[in-house]
């Protein structure tokens, strides 16, 4: 029986963004695989090396397994909120994607900046009016701007957006909460969703839930549970990650004053900057665990089948290996093949959209507020847990 190394210190309590970091590296030292214990008592190989990352994402026999927490919900609720692209494994992700793509179109996301930049200018205008004194970028800026864009991009009323943000902060930090309030969470977005395709099938606008709801492939189209499903997945994963993006890229660039002053010389560099943010701090620590189907071979690492697979995106993203000096902040580097999204098959589906709120919010926030510094010299916490790379506040001076 192998034996697992515990993570100790974990990266994911670590609450500085120095020592999460130095909490990866530290584990990456004794190889790019190993068996680790988790802070949440699971056992799993967790990946460190850029290499043996890309080649997990991508191998046939490491498949997508149970939900967490799913066993908290009745299976009815459990199937209309995990019938989706990240828990499905081909051939139904195939079709899924397919369909889902018919409707998520390239053309539907570039045809939204205009918008996200009136949406940004907005809250621009609601953080210079707040006066001189120490504004929280997370609140007033960060995390309205996605959650906002990705409501008008599914036609989710006004009224349930701070519902909506609410819960889907329970259910992508299940282990933070706990198991009960995870399940409340999970009840309740669920129920709301199914409404809101009730209100779509009688009444269709110019959204994409009413393309998805109306969207086919010969004959075949999306099931109760896959749109459901699918809605949930948006309204979680869809925002979360890009307030993620908006705070830590903010941050690092106050932090690194020589790449700031770069882009505001050279603002044709933001489309290249946004990767190497994404690289040097990304929105997820890992992407979601996974499982062996059968035996599976990377390094000079045999993980047997039925095994927790657990992907260190934000480790892999600074493998010196892949990239030199990796914990250098350098907007002139190619950073294009990053793993901030995932890779293959499961690469995320909504990441252009992502990268173009980044792009015209962080543009926009510097553009708009040119002496923007830090309120405080202290490192910002960052949030608990497996999945999201979270500060949980990022107070700064505007002007």
């Amino acid at each position: 029986m192998s034996t697992a190394r515990r993570t100790d210190p974990s990266p994911f309590t670590e609450i500085t963004g120095p020592a999460r970091h130095a909490a990866f590296a530290e584990l990456a030292t004794t190889g790019p695989v190993q068996q680790v214990d988790l802070f949440t008592g699971v056992r799993a190989w967790v990946s460190t090396g850029y290499a043996e990352t890309r080649a997990l994402l991508a191998h046939p026999d490491v498949v997508k397994g149970g939900a967490p927490f799913l066993d908290a919900v009745s299976p009815e609720v459990a199937a209309a909120m995990n019938t989706h692209l990240l828990g499905a494994n081909p051939p139904d992700h195939t079709r899924l994607r397919r369909l889902v793509s018919a409707a998520f179109t390239a053309r539907r996301t570039e045809a939204l900046a205009p918008r996200i930049q009136e949406i940004t200018d907005a809250l621009l205008d609601g953080l210079e009016a707040a006066g001189p004194g120490p504004v929280d970028l997370v609140a007033g800026f960060a995390y309205p701007l996605p959650i906002t864009v990705i409501a008008e991009l599914l036609g989710i009323p006004e009224l349930r957006r701070d519902d909506f943000r609410r819960s889907s902060s329970i259910v992508t930090n299940g282990a933070l909460h706990g198991l009960d309030a995870w399940g409340r969470a999970a009840i309740e977005m669920v129920g709301y969703v199914r409404e809101l395709i009730a209100e779509k099938r009688a009444a269709p606008a110019d959204d994409l839930l009413s393309d998805l709801i109306a969207v086919q492939d010969g004959g075949d189209r999306l099931s109760a549970d896959e749109l459901s499903s699918m809605v949930f997945l948006l309204l979680t994963a869809g925002h979360e990650t890009t307030v993620n993006l908006i705070c830590a890229g903010t941050h690092a660039l106050l932090t690194h004053p020589d790449q700031l002053a770069l882009l505001r010389a050279e603002p044709h560099r933001w489309p290249a900057a946004v990767n190497e943010l994404l690289r040097f701090d990304g929105p997820l620590q890992v992407a979601i665990p996974w499982e062996t189907a059968a035996p599976v071979r990377v390094g000079d690492v045999t993980i047997p089948a039925g095994d927790v697979i657990v992907t260190a995106l934000l480790a892999a993203n600074r493998d010196p290996v892949r990239y030199p000096d990796p914990d250098l902040l350098d907007i002139t580097r190619d950073a294009s093949s990053h793993l901030a999204f995932g890779h293959g098959i499961h690469h995320c589906i909504g990441a252009p959209l992502a990268r173009l709120e980044g792009r015209i919010a962080l543009s926009s926030l510097f553009g708009r507020f040119p002496e923007l510094r830090l309120a405080t010299g202290d490192e910002p916490t960052r949030e608990v847990g497996l999945l999201m790379n979270k500060l949980v506040r990022l107070p700064v001076i505007v002007r």
